[in-house]
């Protein structure tokens, strides 16, 4: 084999495209999370309990905004849900959790941020789905009194279409134009630019009621993987506004992680998109923070964002009969992420650790060599010695029963002496 002609041109690198966006601000005190612009991508997530229930619903908003949801959706849909949205807000305050609520609203949002000021101003941001606002004549009004209630709070908006509830009037005038067409586009095609109209046209209109541009945000949620692609792909080309991504009914366990994964890192390495949420089934038993962990783990493989340490394992095979680099894989990686909340302040930087915990002496090694700190476990026929690479050279060789713990224990001393406030990185 010959060396390569180092006379051709380099191969681009491996990088995102540049987001292009207007950047919204959503805000509670102190607390501001831009969206848009050269403003990192933004995780959002929506809690599943009941809002009457204030106690319930802080617990879990807690829970999400310390797996790393950086805003919180949560049901406003009757009067006792509007009521208790100041005293959940109150509730996250006195346990010091400052992310920003974002109110969902359908069918009666006008009459409770009219009725409810105080939710109204408790809120940082409103969830407004045009397909929901009302009916005919009523259909303006209605998503006019929510667009006033948002300039009087200064409350950015988020225009929320779903392909689920799009306004089916909208859609049959796009039918009865498709029908007179010489060569009528494919149903889905029409239903694409209905989620689409709906959206530009609701944003124009807040627009012209007095919104700030830069303060309303755009959504078209489907739930299949190329509608979304296609949908967003033109959605970016015909206005600025921020985008917030997600495949509406992803779906549950793997079935939903992989298409919410297919569909967000197609549109993201393009860039396109702004904020993101995975809309995961959870299945029983199942934390909802699940969701928050999928989407974070998205955005870092994309290298948009890095939230908590890498932990690079190899997937085994013959050479690797042992479960024990599996079990100290995954130990260590459920040890990085539950210490995350308590290190992002105490160790500036330790999100961009790498960890490597590999099978054999194939990759061992030299993926070992290529992280911060690695182990390569013996793997079958191989003598009962793991030896540790620190900063890419190996400095010793664990040996015995209890290799898994004294691996953690490295780990930690290298956390502390590296990011640490004596550290020096």
């Amino acid at each position: 084999m010959s060396a390569s002609d180092m006379t051709l041109a380099p191969i681009p690198l491996g990088e995102p495209a540049p987001r292009r966006s207007l950047q919204a601000r959503v805000v509670w005190g102190d607390r501001v999370v831009t969206v848009g612009g050269d403003a990192p991508v933004r995780v959002q997530s929506m809690t599943n309990t009941d809002t009457v229930d204030v106690i319930g619903t802080a617990i879990q908003v807690k829970e999400l905004a310390l797996a790393g949801s950086e805003m919180v959706r949560i049901t406003v849909n009757t009067p006792e849900a509007a009521a208790a949205v100041p005293e959940i807000r109150a509730q996250l305050d006195r346990m010091q959790i400052y992310v920003p609520l974002i109110g969902d609203f359908h069918y009666n949002g006008h009459r409770l941020l009219t009725d409810f000021p105080e939710m109204a101003q408790a809120l940082s941001k409103y969830r407004i789905n045009p397909g929901n606002v009302g009916k005919g004549d009523k259909r303006d009004r209605q998503f006019g009194m929510m667009i006033e209630a948002a300039i009087k709070h200064d409350k950015p908006v988020r225009i929320g279409v779903n392909w689920g509830s799009l306004d089916q009037d909208l859609l049959a005038q796009l039918m009865d134009q498709n029908a007179q067409r010489a060569q009528p586009w494919e149903a889905r095609q029409v239903m694409y630019e209905a989620l689409i109209q709906s959206a530009l046209d609701s944003a124009a209109y807040a627009v012209e009621l007095g919104m700030n541009p830069a303060q309303v945000l755009i959504s078209c949620k489907v739930s299949g993987v190329q509608d979304l692609i296609a949908v967003y792909r033109e959605l970016a080309k015909r206005c600025d506004y921020p985008l917030h991504l997600g495949l509406t009914e992803a779906g549950m366990a793997t079935k939903g992680t992989v298409a919410s994964s297919a569909a967000l890192a197609v549109l993201l390495q393009q860039g396109i998109g702004d904020t993101i949420r995975v809309s995961l089934t959870p299945q029983p038993g199942e934390a909802r923070t699940q969701e928050v962990v999928v989407a974070l783990e998205i955005l870092q493989a994309l290298g948009l964002r890095t939230f908590v340490p890498s932990v690079t394992a190899c997937p085994g095979c013959g050479r690797t009969t042992s479960t024990t680099f599996q079990e100290l894989a995954k130990g260590i990686d459920d040890y990085l992420r539950a210490s995350m909340p308590l290190w992002r302040a105490k160790y500036p930087g330790v999100e961009h650790l790498k960890v490597a915990v590999m099978g054999c002496i194939v990759n061992g090694p030299g993926e070992s060599k290529h992280a911060d700190i690695g182990i390569s476990l013996p793997g079958t026929g191989e003598a009962p010695a793991a030896p540790v690479f620190i900063d890419g050279e190996k400095a010793l060789t664990l040996r015995g029963e209890g290799i898994a713990t004294e691996f953690q224990a490295l780990v930690e001393q290298y956390i502390e002496r590296r990011f640490g406030t004596s550290g020096t990185s």
